[in-house]
C-alpha cells in the first residue's frame, strides 16, 4: 500500500522551527519520515498508541527526546505534532 503524508499547519510550523534551531536534525528527521511512510510500525520508530486525551493517536520517536504524533486513516499518515515528550503529551 502506497502511503502519503498529510502535514497539519501546526506540525509544519513546529517542525520548521525545530529544524531551524537544530539543523543537525535534518537527516534524522528525513530518515524518520522515510521509515514512517514505509512502515509506521517499524520497530526502530518505537511507535505506540496513545491514551487519555490523545486516545486514537500514535507517537513515534524522532530522537530519544523528540516525538512525532500522528493518526492513520487508510493510506494517509496525518502528522499532527512534533516536539519534546513534555511538549506533545
Amino acid at each position: 500500500m502506497k502511503r502519503e503524508f498529510d502535514f497539519s499547519p501546526s506540525f509544519l510550523k513546529k517542525a520548521g522551527k525545530l529544524l531551524q534551531k537544530n539543523p543537525q536534525l535534518d537527516p534524522i528527521y528525513e530518515n524518520t519520515l522515510n521509515k514512517l511512510i514505509n512502515d509506521p510500525f517499524d520497530s526502530r520508530l518505537h511507535t505506540h498508541l496513545l491514551t487519555g486525551n490523545l486516545r486514537g493517536r500514535y507517537a513515534c520517536s524522532l530522537t530519544h527526546e523528540l516525538r512525532i504524533v500522528f493518526t492513520l486513516s487508510g493510506n494517509i499518515i496525518h502528522l499532527l505534532d512534533i516536539g519534546s515528550h513534555d511538549d506533545v503529551y
